[in-house]
């Protein structure tokens, strides 16, 4: 059967703050500039989840994007939405919560809960420009 990859766009907004706590708020700011605001700041995250896989015979799914919406709720936007991440969600309390360590984070908490035939994809906008992509690489 052919190989096929499906999508799944969802969004949450989210406060966070680069920083290294061991770093002065000098060179904490020299690196990562006003993203370091002691107030943090937020984004609109869009979240996009590729799945791909061969196509099932009997019911044409590579998998159920009804599955897969109520999976990324549970995982990702129930527990990041509206949340400040360094101090609500638990994976970021010792984890800076870059756009890269959040789409490592996301891909870890999905992949447990989809079939190890399937390839998945994380790609993560933080703002309209920037944005990563992670395959479990």
């Amino acid at each position: 059967m052919p190989r096929v990859t499906v999508h799944r766009k969802a969004h949450f907004n989210a406060a966070h703050r680069l920083y290294r706590q061991d770093w002065s708020d000098e060179k904490n700011f020299e690196v990562f500039s006003k993203c370091s605001n002691p107030n943090y700041h937020g984004h609109n995250y869009e979240l996009i989840v590729s799945l791909t896989g061969e196509i099932d015979k009997e019911t044409g799914y590579v998998y159920d994007l009804g599955k897969l919406k109520n999976l990324i709720k549970s995982e990702v936007e129930e527990p990041f939405d509206h949340k400040n991440l360094n101090i609500e969600v638990e994976e970021f309390k010792s984890l800076n919560p870059s756009a890269e360590n959040i789409s490592v984070v996301i891909y870890d908490k999905l992949r447990k809960h989809l079939p190890s035939s399937l390839d998945l994809k994380i790609t993560l906008y933080e703002t309209p420009r920037n944005f990563v992509t992670y395959s479990g690489d």
